[in-house]
């Protein structure tokens, strides 16, 4: 079993910046590949980014590739998303989720533990 927590979320002004942590406990962290996801209203929940075990590969939406980054701090047990140059259309509710494998994944359903999200609004 992992619990994971977001915190870091908020509002912020179009080209902004946001450091979103998600601070897992439970099985050992290291072997889990992580990933974050956001829903926006009325919309389905997709993916936004996503790092292996150690952090040595990592894949990004088109959507945020060059504006985020995903890492991970194995001694503490927390995953990061750094998001650059924010726009309106990032405003969502973000999820960080663990997969039960190292090797990192893109689908939802590869996930097995999920957070309870942090909202993100981006004002224009």
């Amino acid at each position: 079993q992992v619990q994971l927590v977001e915190s870091g979320g908020g509002l912020v002004q179009a080209g902004g910046s946001l450091r979103l942590s998600c601070a897992a406990s439970g099985r050992t962290f290291s072997n889990n590949a992580m990933g974050w996801f956001r829903q926006a209203p009325g919309k389905e929940r997709e993916f936004v980014a996503a790092v292996n075990w150690s952090g040595g590969r990592t894949n990004y939406a088109d959507s945020v590739k060059g504006r985020f980054t995903i890492s991970r701090d194995n001694a503490k047990n927390t995953v990061y998303l750094q998001m650059n140059s924010l726009k309106p259309e990032d405003t969502a509710v973000y999820y960080c989720a663990a997969r039960i494998l190292g090797l990192l994944a893109t689908m939802r359903n590869d996930y097995r533990y999920w957070g309870q999200g942090t909202q993100v609004t981006v004002s224009s």
